[in-house]
């Protein structure tokens, strides 16, 4: 049951991270043409954009397993 409650704890704050923190971006840095010692890279920008429903859903199930943890104890 420790496991149950650890799964929720950490979904839990998954999900409330998700609501404080909705969009974030990531990089990616590639080399595009080497020339000897010349390099040409890019860098490309994700924006990744997490739908709120999920950030609740995540929210919701953690805390229903940390509620089953703890009522079966």
């Amino acid at each position: 049951m420790k496991g149950i409650i650890i799964s929720g704890a950490i979904l839990a704050l998954l999900g409330l991270l998700a609501f404080a923190i909705p969009v974030f971006t990531t990089q990616h840095t590639e080399d595009v043409a080497k020339l000897g010692s010349l390099k040409v890279q890019a860098n490309e920008q994700q924006t990744h954009v997490i739908p709120p429903l999920l950030s609740g859903g995540v929210l919701i199930l953690g805390l229903v397993l940390i509620g089953v943890g703890v009522a079966k104890r």
